[in-house]
């Protein structure tokens, strides 16, 4: 990065407490995530401290109920937290939506009981949280999972493997998705599962194009035990719970796209300020300009995409459409723009000396996690026009 360093981004809060936490992250993440973000994922280091200090100073509970430690905070100011993590390394601001996710389950569907038991530490006492719904075979086809849980009494008994898990073996409980019934829909439930549980192991993580500090693994479950008091929701309801989660999941991934585009923004911005050819900045031609405006007017609508989202959410009405929308519109706007700033560094781009090819790297899977863009356009023509006739 050079020395301009990024710009801060123009957000409307709706509160001085909101403005306040957003000064906050943003400090943090210039301080502590920033400045070894490219050594750290050229090297695939995980940052667990990073995830240590973000519990710590509240950042891993933002969305829940302060009831039980959460930060009592609406997710139209969630997701801009997300978006400045994001924007410093998407392995952390992914994570962070990665953790959310797997808090979903117990905060809107597990009892009181279990929530006071379990909730606390998972959002402010330094536990990682993953989600466990893909497997080998089953990945936008959800439905059609085949691990098994098999009741005996009063305990569950896992047995199957997940797929395509973020901090899968590094992280403390695991929100797993598994058949209890027959085919389909409506044959899955919703366990938390203990990170060290006795038959849980993880398959080396996979080796990927970008976001190598962050791990994605395979999780094997060899009669895994689990008590009934660990189940979440009713039993046959899991499928229905992991909707919901994905709904909100795919606003967290818009919320990264935006940050890591507006990262590449700010690198291009920065480099072809101080850029010179032909006795000038290359940011005086026209050419160029008109692609920078062009990456800065993506970034604003996808960001405004998001946030449309997250009112509704926040007002308690229906955003599975626009979560759609959003993730689709965020995670492509992300690749075009950082393809683009690759392009605008020139030689530069393609190498490992500027973070720009990393934000391009990055933005690839965005448009792949939490569904992917071809399902989300399923999901938002099935708004518009009903199911598919058969």
């Amino acid at each position: 990065m050079t020395e301009y360093g990024p710009r801060p981004v123009d957000r409307r809060l709706p509160t001085e407490e909101a403005r306040d936490l957003l000064t906050l992250v943003r400090e943090l993440a210039e301080r502590e995530i920033r400045p070894t973000a490219g050594e750290e994922e050229e090297a695939g280091r995980f940052p667990r401290e990073t995830f240590t200090l973000l519990s710590e100073s509240g950042l891993l509970s933002l969305p829940y109920d302060e009831e039980f430690g959460g930060g009592g905070q609406p997710y139209e100011v969630y997701l801009q937290v997300v978006e400045e993590l994001a924007a410093a390394r998407l392995t952390v601001g992914l994570g962070v939506s990665v953790h959310t996710l797997a808090c979903h389950a117990l905060a809107g569907f597990g009892t009181k009981e279990q929530r006071a038991e379990h909730l606390p530490d998972m959002l402010g006492g330094g536990l990682l949280g993953a989600y466990c719904l893909s497997e080998p075979s089953s990945g936008s086809d959800a439905a059609s999972l085949t691990t098994r849980a098999t009741r005996d009494g009063d305990t569950w008994t896992l047995e199957g493997t997940k797929a395509w898990t973020t901090h899968g073996g590094v992280a403390d409980f695991y929100t797993v998705l598994a058949r209890t019934g027959g085919s389909g829909a409506h044959g899955i439930t919703a366990f938390l599962v203990p990170g060290d549980a006795e038959g849980l192991s993880a398959a080396a993580p996979e080796r990927k194009m970008g976001m190598k500090g962050s791990p994605t693994a395979q999780l094997h479950f060899d009669a895994v035990r689990v008590p009934d008091a660990r189940r979440l929701g009713d039993e046959g309801q899991g499928f229905a719970i992991a909707l919901s989660a994905l709904d909100s999941g795919r606003l967290g991934i818009a919320a990264c796209a935006v940050g890591v585009a507006q990262a590449a923004l700010d690198e291009a911005l920065a480099y072809t300020a101080e850029r010179q050819q032909f006795g000038r900045p290359i940011l005086d031609f026209q050419g160029l300009r008109f692609m920078l405006a062009d990456m800065a007017t993506q970034i604003e609508a996808g960001r405004a995409l998001y946030l449309t989202a997250a009112r509704l959410r926040d007002a308690g009405l229906p955003f599975s459409k626009e979560a759609a929308m959003a993730k689709l519109f965020c995670t492509d706007t992300a690749m075009r723009v950082t393809t683009d700033a690759v392009q605008l560094l020139g030689g530069y781009g393609y190498t490992l000396d500027f973070p720009a090819e990393r934000y391009m790297r990055e933005a690839k899977v965005l448009q792949i996690v939490e569904g992917t863009n071809q399902i989300q356009r399923m999901v938002i023509a099935r708004h518009l026009a009903g199911p598919e006739t058969r």
